[in-house]
């Protein structure tokens, strides 16, 4: 676990001379509405100049281990053994493996030699609730079936020290590093499930290339974050919801919660903006921001467990925006009765 005034100290000391518009981005370090996050890596790991292989070789190692642990704690929730599985999803974008991180963990974790296999690159940020749309498709598409999505994500091995650019330093502001796991299916299973998927979609807005995502450089993966995101989302976020809503037959007033993506504390203060919500009311995605930052597509997962864990409503509203620039949803229903 990393203090988020620790990660501060030292990237000041770091940047302060090398950087000449620091102190005018450095704030974001006390902003974030961050306290503690984690990595795959020693703090010390990045105060030395890495290239592609040693980033590599740090995803695979990193990236391996939090698949196996999130699979892990799946399956004991859900009674249920790795041979009992019949697909696996992995979402990742934050690193390359070839062959892909659930063949790595295959022998280690028991999964079958028949067991499915769906590595998806490139979603970020929108991966984990777009990875749960894949998932129960998988699912529906194979009564009985069951089928593990891994959402794993090394945010904090694209830290550079070789660039000298504001998005970079709130890179280094809010990436963590993490992984969840849900497992998908018609039949509930010895665990009972905690309801269905009653809808998901996704809106890509043209001409947005440029918002989010990753550049590929000599030293590694270049983050592109463009500080329009919370504005746009404030000025989008309304209408596509409604739109995504409408398409299955519902209005907001119809969704009891929201589960969202807290990419960033201005982005939750955007969307409770954007969809009217009260100030403050995304208790549980600060708390989850707070404690483990953003780390990426898994991040909506860690606030899925506490919602579930609170109970969850009739009907909840998943979202997460992402690199395209992209809004992903699922609507998930409880039944009550």
């Amino acid at each position: 676990m990393l203090d988020q005034e620790l990660i501060a100290a030292h990237v000041r000391a770091y940047f302060v001379d090398k950087f000449p518009s620091f102190d005018r981005v450095a704030n974001v370090f006390s902003t974030a509405g961050i306290r503690t996050r984690y990595s795959v890596m020693p703090l010390t790991w990045f105060l030395t100049d890495q290239g592609w292989p040693e980033r590599t070789a740090a995803y695979l190692s990193g990236a391996t281990e939090l698949f196996a642990d999130a699979a892990a704690k799946a399956l004991a929730m859900a009674n249920l053994q790795a041979s009992d599985i019949d697909c696996i999803v992995t979402v990742s974008s934050t690193g390359i493996a070839t062959p892909s991180l659930e063949a790595r963990v295959h022998e280690r974790l028991g999964f079958r030699r028949d067991v499915r296999r769906v590595p998806v690159f490139g979603l970020g940020c929108a991966g984990g609730v777009t990875g749960l749309g894949i998932a129960s498709q998988l699912a529906m598409a194979n009564p009985g079936s069951r089928v593990l999505l891994v959402a794993v994500e090394a945010c904090t091995l694209a830290a550079r020290t070789d660039a000298m650019s504001k998005a970079n330093i709130v890179a280094l502001a809010l990436f963590g590093d993490g992984a969840g796991a849900v497992i998908l299916s018609t039949d509930p299973g010895p665990s009972g499930g905690h309801g269905r998927i009653l809808a998901t979609a996704e809106r890509l807005w043209p001409g947005t290339l440029d918002i989010m995502g990753w550049s590929v450089e000599p030293a590694g993966f270049g983050v592109i974050f463009d500080q329009s995101i919370p504005t746009f989302a404030a000025a989008h976020l309304r209408e596509a919801v409604d739109s995504m809503l409408d398409e299955s037959g519902l209005a907001r007033s119809g969704i009891d919660r929201l589960i969202c993506h807290p990419g960033g504390r201005k982005v939750i203060e955007a969307i409770e903006n954007s969809l009217d919500l009260a100030e403050g009311s995304l208790v549980d995605e600060r708390a989850v921001l707070s404690d483990y930052g953003n780390m990426s597509a898994p991040t909506v997962l860690f606030v899925l467990e506490r919602a579930i864990a609170a109970g969850l409503p009739r009907r909840s509203l998943m979202t997460a925006l992402g690199p395209g620039f992209t809004l992903s949803s699922a609507i998930l229903e409880t039944n009550l009765t």
